[in-house]
């Protein structure tokens, strides 16, 4: 069975939608360096269709020499939660449909490595919920913006398991559930 992680960048009222306001506090470079420990172990990509549209555009011509993470954005395989055809295109992805807890398990349990999960924080509200996220790591941005979609609309509780902060503020939160 595969391990779900998933890594979302969030402001200190739980909004996790167009990280945008992320830009003012700088990307730590050891912020760069969990996400890379993240994505080290997995061979498979969980991605919500929104998400998805998003990163296909930005990935899909980079190269090594334009960002170290290219090869993983690029070649690992990509699965899509969706209720729509992503109307974007890359290499080795597969729809997956719409949201679906039980074809999610199946698929879950179809896989023995890590799965990894960037962004897509209404496929993670999904996945929390039916108790198929293994770990959650929240980069907190010190901010609290007031308006957006937030993370978490319902109890979730987490224990954690691991935590470090940045030079620029940020907060790293590695979060396992819990009932």
């Amino acid at each position: 069975m595969a391990t779900i992680r998933a890594h979302e960048f969030i402001s200190l009222d739980g909004v996790f939608e167009s990280p945008t306001w992320t830009a003012e506090f700088g990307f730590d470079p050891a912020m760069g360096e969990s996400i890379a420990a993240l994505t080290a172990t997995a061979d498979a990509i969980l991605l919500g269709r929104t998400t998805f549209e998003m990163f296909a555009p930005g990935w899909r011509d980079r190269t090594v020499d334009d960002d170290p993470g290219a090869p993983f954005f690029n070649d690992t395989e990509k699965f899509v939660v969706g209720s729509q055809e992503p109307a974007e295109s890359w290499s080795n992805s597969t729809r997956l449909g719409a949201y679906d807890a039980t074809k999610l398990r199946e698929f879950k349990d179809s896989r023995a490595g890590d799965v990894y999960i960037s962004g897509s924080g209404r496929l993670v509200r999904g996945l929390i919920a039916d108790g198929l996220l293994d770990e959650l790591h929240l980069f907190v941005f010190p901010i609290a913006l007031g308006a957006g979609a937030r993370l978490f609309d319902d109890i979730a509780k987490f224990e954690v398991k691991e935590s470090e902060t940045y030079a620029n503020g940020v907060v790293h939160l590695c979060l396992v559930p819990r009932a």
